[in-house]
């Protein structure tokens, strides 16, 4: 309980706060229009959407994550998350993913959308990670739900999901509650870890969750085994984390040219090539793939058009990976090679006493 506490206090910032992290006045609040940009305009045309099975409700395919990239410590640069945004939604990327453990990233995403004008338009996809203070105890999950809207600067979230099904029976019994007084649309339950595909399985097979957000990849493809068949079985929509595996898959096929067949689905990227085998499978209903590059960004988002890879197809690309030396190990290759991140939550995290260091 003790670091449940830590880790709400290092990552609690208030709106006044925000807006000074981000140069911005609580002046602007009280100025109608200063934090809006024109309003945008309609999807772009051709793009690839896949229907939330439970409502047909359509989103685009391609998501942003924002794990580790959108926490930013306030009074740092950060116009280059902005301009990631922009570039996403310009491109039509609607689904937007984060977490309060995720440190400023709610703040990030609550501030840049409503001074682009777009707040409106976004399907925020969040997530609940707490405990209570005996068992069945939801006074954590409603105190997260009211900061997370706060951070956010929303009054509705479209997509509520247990994180890492922590405390899960709990928080889908109020996530239900939630749901039927408008709280939120939509609810899950994510993980990012195969050994707990196991533990997920039975949400999905009951035909509980309206969403379940699982790692899958060309390298890491063990929710074939229960977990898409599940969803497709139940109608539950599923989001994608991990798409290119905290970037280990770039490091593999760094300085290899794509394969000529690449072109027959309109890839023109290993981005692109990545994402489009994940999204063509027909559980998936969607893709977060998480960056700080606008350049790279406009890569992802590029993944929205053209053609999906049909079946042989998705075989000869998988087919192509595993030709290549130490795609079958990806996993042991160290988390984002050549990136750094220094937000707030690594800020908080305790350093190790060097006498136990191992």
């Amino acid at each position: 309980m003790k670091n449940l506490g830590r880790a709400q206090a290092i990552v609690d910032i208030s709106r006044r706060n925000a807006l000074k992290a981000l140069g911005l006045s609580t002046a602007a609040l009280a100025v109608p229009g200063l934090l809006r940009s024109p309003p945008a305009s309609a999807l772009p045309a051709d793009l690839i959407m896949k229907p939330v099975p439970r409502t047909g409700e359509e989103v685009p395919a391609i998501g942003l994550g924002t794990h580790m990239t959108f926490d930013v410590k306030p009074g740092q640069p950060r116009d280059h998350l902005r301009e990631v945004m922009k570039i996403f939604f310009d491109g039509g990327g609607r689904v937007i993913d984060t977490s309060p453990l995720y440190g400023l990233a709610e703040v990030s995403i609550g501030d840049f959308a409503t001074a682009l004008g777009i707040a409106n338009q976004l399907f925020i996809a969040d997530k609940i990670w707490v405990t209570g203070e005996w068992l069945g105890d939801d006074s954590h999950a409603q105190l997260q739900l009211r900061r997370s809207m706060e951070r956010l600067w929303r009054e509705q979230i479209d997509l509520m999901q247990v994180h890492s099904l922590v405390n899960a029976r709990t928080v889908i019994r109020t996530m239900q509650d939630w749901k039927n007084d408008g709280k939120i649309r939509y609810l899950g339950a994510s993980h990012h870890l195969p050994s707990y595909y196991h533990l997920m399985a039975p949400w999905v097979e009951k035909g509980t969750l309206d969403f379940t957000q699982v790692r899958y990849s060309m390298a890491t493809r063990a929710a074939e085994e229960r977990i898409l068949p599940a969803a497709l079985d139940t109608g539950t929509a599923v989001m994608v984390n991990m798409p290119f595996e905290k970037a280990r898959l770039f490091q593999i096929v760094k300085g290899r040219p794509l394969p000529d067949f690449a072109g027959e689905i309109g890839c023109e990227t290993w981005g692109q090539f990545f994402l489009k085998w994940i999204i063509s499978h027909p559980a998936v209903t969607c893709a977060i793939p998480a960056t700080t590059n606008p350049k790279h960004q406009a890569d992802n988002i590029g993944a929205l058009k053209g053609p999906l890879p049909d079946k042989a197809m998705r075989d000869r690309m998988l087919a192509h990976m595993q030709t290549i030396p130490d795609f079958d190990k990806v996993a042991k290759i160290p988390a984002y090679p050549g990136k750094s991140f220094d937000g707030v939550v690594k800020r908080g995290r305790r350093k190790p006493d060097k006498g136990k260091q191992r």
